[in-house]
């Protein structure tokens, strides 16, 4: 397994998981460490921009949910509007939206009080930069649950009202997502991971449960998650183009 040279607590967790198991560890520190690995199955924990440049030389297939899932989602999953669309129509926005890229970080996800405070230069943002433009809401917490063939494995709740919180994973959050995986499973790639989480409504004190995004689990953190499945999920969704299922194939990351 490949992890990038960013030592986060979920790279050590995921290296320490793949270890008892047996499996060789490297940190990409350069060119020489994609010349050194060439020709071997290679697995891959850390971000798009790094992933870009090493995943034709190693023969890697990354999974990643389709840019235009959230949009398409039923309201019901949702509870809120939401639409994929370019930056340069985002700029013309006159009312607060939350604002976020489909997967990278392009540009910081948050609420924008209009389009004028959207960037308009910076490395991977122009005109054409695909975002997803949604009503605004406040989750009461946020639930990350890493699923393999439409089954959530294992999860950590990891916020709660906006702030940092990480838990054990609730009921609630696993019987909603199996509700959404039931109805919509097949849209999403094999491996995946998800966030979901109850939306807070002063006026309605019932829990109402809606998905957050859906995210790549190689470049996502476990916060209190069980590590050895969060690996199973991340070797899964981030491996060898050869080991590749054919459902999988719609969902592999193009370069660029």
């Amino acid at each position: 397994m490949l992890t990038s040279a960013q030592r986060t607590g979920t790279t050590v967790l995921l290296a320490e998981a793949a270890a008892r198991r047996g499996l060789a560890t490297a940190v990409l520190d350069g060119p020489g460490t994609v010349g050194r690995l060439a020709g071997r199955p290679v697995h891959w924990y850390g971000g798009p921009l790094a992933a870009a440049g090493i995943a034709a030389p190693l023969g890697l297939a990354l999974l990643e949910p389709e840019d235009d899932w959230l949009a398409r989602l039923p309201e019901e999953f949702t509870r809120r509007r939401i639409e994929l669309t370019t930056l340069s129509e985002a700029w013309t926005l006159r009312h607060p939206a939350f604002v976020k890229p489909p997967a990278d970080k392009s540009l910081p996800p948050a609420v924008y009080a209009d389009g004028s405070r959207l960037p308009r230069t910076g490395e991977r943002i122009g005109p054409d930069t695909p975002v997803l433009v949604s009503e605004p809401v406040t989750f009461a917490a946020e639930y990350r649950l890493f699923v393999l063939d439409g089954e959530v494995i294992t999860g950590s709740r990891y916020a709660r009202f906006g702030r940092l919180d990480p838990a054990p994973v609730t009921a609630g959050a696993t019987g909603f997502a199996r509700r959404l995986l039931d109805a919509v499973g097949d849209t999403l790639p094999g491996a995946v991971a998800l966030d979901v989480g109850p939306i807070a409504d002063p006026y309605d004190p019932a829990e109402r449960w809606a998905v957050v995004e859906a995210n790549l689990p190689w470049f996502a953190h476990s916060y209190a998650a069980d590590p050895e499945r969060v690996l199973d999920v991340v070797l899964r969704a981030a491996g060898p183009a050869a080991e590749l299922r054919e459902a999988d194939r719609r969902f592999v990351r193009t370069a660029g």
